[in-house]
């Protein structure tokens, strides 16, 4: 009732709650329940049971299980080790190595996995060129080298942030007791990176088990799920059993998601208690050296993959045919390939806007107006990442087909197949907002909770409603977080592949989707030119965004630290 009662004295939070709910429940919710109906519908439970009964449909979720495991480990493992390299050791090159690292972050997500075709596939320039061994780089290896390549970034990102607030002191006491390095690290570093490497263990094992582009162009006879349900959508027309082998993937993803955050959010470590004190031990000898080695070779190893995007696209057949060409950037740029440059960077750039504001909205309404619903319109919007792509863009083409009538008339529009409204691009454009906007609710949320709400008490005194404070106080102090969520945004629209690939139309072109097109036909410089004009684009907007945010940014440091009171102190570490 209190909750009705400030939604009808306030229009702009009614109008707000209503504009949330609305792109939530039509983008996300309803195509999520269609797959859920369609799967347990009696055509699907006849799905499920030939999931269920079938020894290769069992191995099928076996393969993603193992898939997603391996590239956890292996993917944590690197985050870890360019994390330690960066934090740990007194090395050359270390901001080198840094860049390196974060590359994939801006590749399109398969563009890794065409190159190690290339290098190491059964004719490739390395495996048979130089060894000469005809290596068979299709299957579980080849993905999980790619899919580890492509998403550890986003853990170590995280890692190295946190290695680097590790309050000094801590080590040094354990070494005057008498441990040494090893035992110190062992024994008072490694237990506090914990909830870190656990929650990137399980962001690695969703993201490999989600991921749908690579399976398609390195999978070779190693099936997984995502892969399956495609197929079973595009080449079967079998609605059912792509709603079931979505199902398979949905459960074991959202498990993940609530696990992450329920239970690993929950084993907090408190290791900063005030300003550091001391400098972070520094690790010397065989150990440290072989990390240092170990580090490098995965770099050279990116930029050898990168290279060889770059290379191949001013050659006539990469690997086959070395002649320097402009032909495929004369066809990404000026030819047919043009259309889907165009297509995917307007729809970005419609996109990534949108889902940093209305993110930063969701976390507004969260933190600051909706304490008691707040959890729940947190949940929600996050589960837009947490839903594998697959997933939602089979939800889509079950939700927003053409045989939405009743009576004869049209109650839901169709986004998917050739009529659909302005050529598919309103689909897109809708699942673009939702899988880019849960970044910005959690940088959203984050910076809100930096902030003390009697800023928003001091301007409401002054006589500004919400939408004034939210326009004029709340969103200048919180621009970083819009920031974040307008970068990753901008990269995850204009390189997302899983839910597009069911929604584009012949009206509407995405580059992720001619590259996978341009692989499937062996024209691999096209597709290696579309990676080159992706990335620029990438690169180029995230830039334009940076400038125009920071350049309009505010100084509130010195006001919050006169408001905000004094936080607690907490020592030592605390488990939940």
């Amino acid at each position: 009732m209190q909750l009705l009662h400030r939604v009808r004295s306030k229009p702009a939070l009614a109008l707000s709650l209503v504009v949330v709910t609305a792109v939530l429940g039509v983008g996300l919710l309803f195509p999520v329940s269609q797959v859920l109906l369609t799967a347990f519908s009696p055509e699907g439970l006849d799905a499920v049971r030939a999931l269920v009964g079938s020894s290769v449909n069992r191995g099928v979720v076996v393969n993603t299980v193992v898939l997603g495991l391996c590239v956890a480990a292996v993917g944590t493992a690197l985050a870890f080790l360019f994390a330690f390299v960066q934090t740990r050791l007194d090395v050359p090159f270390k901001r080198v190595l840094h860049a390196i690292a974060i590359v994939p972050v801006v590749s399109p997500p398969f563009a890794l996995a065409t190159a190690l075709v290339v290098l190491f596939g059964r004719n490739g320039v390395i495996s048979q060129g130089v060894f000469g061994v005809p290596y068979d780089i299709y299957g579980l290896d080849g993905l999980t080298i790619a899919l580890a390549l492509s998403f550890f970034p986003v853990v170590y990102l995280t890692l190295v942030g946190m290695m680097r607030r590790l309050d000094p002191s801590l080590d040094e006491a354990a070494t005057s007791l008498g441990a040494g390095r090893a035992k110190v690290f062992l024994t008072v570093t490694l237990p506090m990176l914990l909830p870190g490497l656990a929650s990137g263990f399980l962001l690695l094992f969703v993201e490999a088990i989600a991921d749908l582009a690579n399976p398609l162009v390195l999978g070779g006879d190693f099936t997984v799920l995502s892969s399956r349900a495609y197929l079973a959508i595009t080449g079967e027309y079998d609605v059912a059993s792509g709603a079931v082998f979505s199902l398979s993937l949905m459960v074991p993803a959202v498990l993940v998601f609530l696990l992450q955050r329920y239970w690993i959010d929950r084993r907090k470590v408190f290791s900063v208690t005030g300003k550091p004190t001391g400098r972070p031990q520094v690790h010397r000898g065989p150990v440290a050296m072989t990390a240092y080695a170990a580090a490098v070779f995965v770099a050279l190893l990116i930029v050898l993959v990168y290279a060889t995007i770059v290379y191949g696209a001013f050659t006539a057949v990469p690997g086959v045919n070395n002649a320097f060409t402009l032909a495929h950037f004369d066809f990404v740029l000026f030819g047919i390939g043009s259309e889907a440059m165009v297509d995917t960077t307007v729809m970005a750039v419609v996109a990534a806007p949108l889902a940093g504001l209305l993110g930063v909205l969701i976390a507004y309404l969260v933190v600051r107006k909706l304490p008691r619903v707040g959890p729940l319109l947190d949940f929600v919007a996050m589960l837009g990442i947490a839903v594998p792509g697959t997933v939602l863009g089979i939800g889509f083409v079950l939700a927003f087909r053409s045989e939405n009538l009743v009576a004869g008339v049209t109650v839901i529009p169709s986004l998917v197949g050739g009529a659909a409204v302005l050529g598919g691009s309103v689909g897109i454009v809708v699942v673009l907002l939702i899988r880019g906007m849960p970044a910005a609710v959690r940088a959203g949320v984050g910076s809100l909770h930096q902030i003390h709400p009697s800023i928003d008490e001091a301007s409401a005194s002054l006589g500004a409603d919400d939408s004034t404070t939210f326009r004029r106080i709340t969103l200048p102090l919180i621009r970083p977080a819009l920031l974040a969520g307008l970068t990753f945004a901008i990269a995850r629209s204009m390189t997302t592949l899983s839910p597009i690939v069911f929604l584009t139309t012949p009206d509407t072109k995405i580059m992720a989707a001619q590259i996978l097109a341009e692989v499937d036909a062996g024209r691999f410089g096209n597709a290696f030119a579309y990676c080159c004009v992706l990335m620029a684009i990438v690169l180029v907007l995230i830039g334009l965004v940076r400038v125009a945010v920071r350049g309009r940014a505010v100084r509130p440091v010195r006001t919050l630290a006169v408001i905000a009171p004094t936080a607690p102190v907490l020592v030592g570490a605390e488990k939940e």
